[in-house]
């Protein structure tokens, strides 16, 4: 992880929107030091979400297999909220001094470390040292969350990932595409796809995350690896023309109809089905994908059937096709107030068998290490696995440095500017105004 990404970050720390508990009001009622219930966990409550199938199957498999000696003391509890409402049922959950002994950790970094400003969330550098469990995580992880958390070690990895493009082998063969290496390519290639009656790309319009990721990874490639950081820190705007420019390109994707029809109303679920069903030749993702891929219940194409590209080079770029987006997925934070004896085992055990028993079962890469030898479930998971242990310098994504405001500002205008209802200067000057207001 390069350096600049290593330092901490000026966070733009903001108030959700009316109706939602004010971070300042819970920070208050909440106390700067963490005072409130020191009660020991009758549970090992997990709060998740409910679209991430994926973790809590593990940690089930876990309570089960490796762990069981600790789920027999602390039994493992499973509690979801959709995505959506994760947020404002942390910030209720914190305000009553509430917070299960792990949970998904917000939708954008701020929650988390207004969280952990709050002493609720734990200081997971220190917690893991004192169990003898830091080395279990992968450097790379680390570096990640580091760089999205102000230098601080404030969730698990669960998951760790790497962004690119998934893509359908057999269509592209049937329309004689090879794979792109530019983004002048990648259009071309999809209007050829377009012009046969095959959907270039499926998307989920209703999340907004994976069309925003597309004008992220255009500029990353275009002004380079600093392309968000110089933004963070005000030396560039998001209404800077390069940085519309950006906008304008995938804006363009959606007039020309490449994510088909009604990308607004697609969730998650029903673009990854899309693409898997065959309906669709490419799909932007990170590696947690791999878990549906690896699904034959799901992947109805087949899983040789699907390969992996990066972000293409735009021509005349800054940037490199080898820089690839990382993040650790919706990550686990933990209450500073559970570690116990109890929890301490369980902390343990997940370090020491969460990666091996992810990729055993789902074919999940996580952040900490595989420590049984497991057999790649097909060649698209190794060549990923392969990525990852060989990346160099790894990018974040468009929001990953913006506050909660800013980030449901840019997601829920994604779609309008695919669906041609918002312009790209009116995308990135709404953006860039919610970023201004923090």
């Amino acid at each position: 992880m390069p350096h600049r990404m290593i330092r901490a970050r000026r966070a733009r720390l903001t108030l959700l929107s009316a109706g939602v508990t004010s971070l300042a009001v819970l920070a208050t009622a909440c106390g700067g030091s963490g005072s409130g219930t020191s009660a020991a966990p009758k549970d090992f409550k997990y709060l998740s979400v409910t679209e991430n199938t994926t973790t809590r199957a593990t940690l089930t498999a876990l309570s089960k297999g490796s762990c069981k000696a600790e789920n027999d003391t602390l039994p493992l509890k499973v509690e979801t909220v959709p995505q959506a409402q994760l947020d404002q049922k942390l910030q209720l959950l914190a305000g009553q001094n509430a917070l299960p002994v792990q949970f998904a950790a917000g939708n954008a970094p701020a929650l988390t470390k207004q969280l952990a400003e709050s002493g609720k969330v734990a200081s997971l550098d220190a917690e893991l040292e004192r169990l003898g469990v830091a080395d279990q995580l992968e450097p790379a992880a680390v570096s990640t969350i580091k760089a999205l958390y102000g230098g601080k070690l404030e969730v698990l990895p669960y998951e760790y990932n790497i962004e690119g493009i998934f893509y359908n082998k057999k269509i592209f063969k049937e329309n004689g595409i090879t794979v792109p290496g530019t983004w002048d390519e990648l259009v071309a290639a999809s209007g050829k796809l377009n012009s046969k009656g095959v959907q270039p790309f499926s998307a989920s319009g209703a999340q907004g995350w994976p069309l925003t990721r597309l004008i992220s990874g255009y500029l990353y490639r275009s002004l380079g690896p600093d392309a968000l950081d110089a933004v963070d820190v005000g030396s560039a705007q998001l209404t800077d023309p390069q940085y519309v420019k950006a906008a304008e390109e995938v804006a363009a994707l959606g007039k020309k109809g490449y994510f088909g029809k009604g990308v607004g109303s697609i969730d998650y679920d029903t673009a990854m089905n899309q693409f898997l069903t065959g309906k669709s030749a490419m799909f932007y993702m990170g590696s947690w994908a791999l878990a549906n891929i690896s699904d034959p219940g799901q992947n109805k194409v087949g899983a040789e059937n699907v390969g992996f590209m990066p972000f293409p080079a735009v021509k005349g770029g800054a940037g490199s096709v080898d820089q690839y987006p990382s993040n650790v997925g919706l990550a686990i934070a933990l209450n500073s107030k559970s570690f116990d004896k109890k929890t301490d085992a369980w902390v343990t055990c997940i370090a020491k068998n969460y990666g091996s028993t992810a990729l055993k079962d789902h074919g999940s890469i996580s952040g900490f290490k595989v420590n049984t030898p497991v057999q790649d479930a097909n060649a698209v998971t190794s060549s990923v696995r392969k990525t990852i242990s060989s990346s160099k310098q790894n990018v974040l994504w468009f929001e990953a440095l913006f506050s909660t405001k800013a980030t449901t500002v840019s997601q829920t205008n994604a779609a309008g500017l695919v669906n041609g209802s918002v312009s790209p200067e009116q995308f990135m000057e709404t953006v860039q105004a919610a970023l201004g207001s923090q």
